[in-house]
C-alpha cells in the first residue's frame, strides 16, 4: 500500500470524547508516515451518506463508532464475512477503485476482543487454543459491542456462552447474529449474574460505563471464592471511565484476572492501522500515547 500522505477519520455522533485521534497519529508517528491525518469527525445518521460519498482517493479509511456501524453497511461496496456475520461494521477501508474509490467494511472489535482476553488468559498461564472440552463464558448486555463478543468468544472456544440482560425481549439482533456466525447463546437475566460468572472462564462485560457498579457491589458482598467455590477465571470490562472500573476490582479482589478495556480499544485500533497502511500497527507506542490519554486529567 502507498506510503503518500492519506487521510482517515473516525465517525460517530458525539465523537468529541473518542481517543482513536490519538492512537492513530501515534501510529503515524512511529511508523514515519509524514503528512498522514486522522480527525475526529461529528458525523449523524443522517449526515452519513452524504459523507460517504463525498470520499476520494486521499482518504485510507475510516473508524467508525456508535450509532454509524450498523448504517454504514448498505453503503459500501463491499462488507467482509466477518463484519457481515457480526452485522456491524467499524472499519472502512477506502481503496483506489477508478472513477470512484471502492470502499471496503471491516470488522476489528472481535480481533480487540480476543487479544484482550489472550492477554488475561496469559496471565493465568492459558493458552488462547481452546483446552479439551471447550471454555465456559457469560457477555453482559446484548448490544452491538456483544455482537463482536460473541464471535470472539467462538474463535476462543466457547460456542455457547451465557448472555445476561436486563430484557430477554431486546435480544432479537444480538440472536440473529449468532444464528449467523453458528453460536447458541444462552439468554438469562442480569440479576443471576453473580452465580453465573463464578463458573465461567471468560466474562465480557459490554455494558456501559458505571452500568455493572450495582453487580460490583453484589461480587463485593458474596465474598472471595462465593459461588461456586472456586476461583473466577478472565474478565474483559469493555468500559474504561473510570480507567479502573468496580467490576474489575470486585473481580480481582475474588481471585480473578480483570483485562481492562482499554486493552479492547488498544488492540482493534493497532489492527485498523495495519489495514488502512498496510504496516504492523506499533503496538508499544500506541499503548504509550492511550496510557498518557487516560492519565491527562479532564477538561
Amino acid at each position: 500500500m502507498t506510503t503518500a500522505p492519506r487521510r482517515a477519520a473516525v465517525l460517530g455522533h458525539p465523537v468529541a470524547h473518542s481517543l482513536s485521534p490519538r492512537l492513530h497519529r501515534a501510529a503515524y508517528a512511529a511508523l514515519g508516515l509524514e503528512g498522514w491525518r486522522y480527525d475526529a469527525v461529528d458525523v449523524t445518521e443522517d449526515a452519513l451518506p452524504g459523507f460517504v460519498a463525498a470520499l476520494d482517493d486521499s482518504w485510507a479509511g475510516l473508524s467508525v463508532t456508535m450509532p454509524l456501524k450498523q448504517a454504514v453497511m448498505p453503503l459500501l461496496d463491499h462488507v467482509e464475512p466477518l463484519a457481515g456475520v457480526v452485522g456491524a461494521v467499524n472499519t472502512v477501508l477506502v481503496q483506489p477503485g477508478g472513477r470512484r474509490p471502492v470502499l471496503t467494511g471491516a470488522n476489528t472489535d472481535v480481533h480487540g476482543i480476543v487479544a484482550a482476553l489472550t492477554e488475561g488468559l496469559a496471565v493465568r498461564g492459558q493458552a488462547a487454543v481452546p483446552p479439551t472440552g471447550g471454555r465456559t463464558a457469560v457477555v453482559l448486555g446484548a448490544g452491538a459491542t456483544a455482537a463482536s463478543t460473541l464471535a470472539a468468544l467462538a474463535e476462543l472456544g466457547c460456542t455457547t456462552p451465557v448472555v445476561l440482560v436486563r430484557s430477554i425481549g431486546r435480544t432479537g439482533g444480538l440472536a440473529r447474529a449468532a444464528h449467523r456466525m453458528g453460536v447458541e447463546p444462552v439468554l438469562r437475566p442480569l440479576t443471576e449474574a453473580v452465580g453465573a460468572l463464578a463458573r465461567a472462564d471468560l466474562v465480557v462485560s459490554t455494558l456501559p460505563p458505571h452500568a455493572a457498579d450495582g453487580l460490583a457491589a453484589e461480587l463485593a458482598g458474596a465474598g472471595a471464592g462465593a459461588g461456586a467455590g472456586a476461583a473466577p477465571g478472565v474478565l474483559l470490562d469493555v468500559a474504561y471511565d473510570p480507567r479502573r472500573t468496580a467490576l474489575a476490582d470486585a473481580w480481582e479482589t475474588r481471585g480473578g484476572v480483570a483485562v481492562p478495556g482499554e486493552r479492547m480499544l488498544l488492540h482493534q485500533a493497532v489492527e485498523q492501522v495495519r489495514l488502512m497502511t498496510g504496516r504492523p500497527g506499533p503496538l508499544d507506542a500506541m499503548a504509550a500515547a492511550l496510557g498518557e490519554a487516560l492519565e491527562a486529567p479532564a477538561g
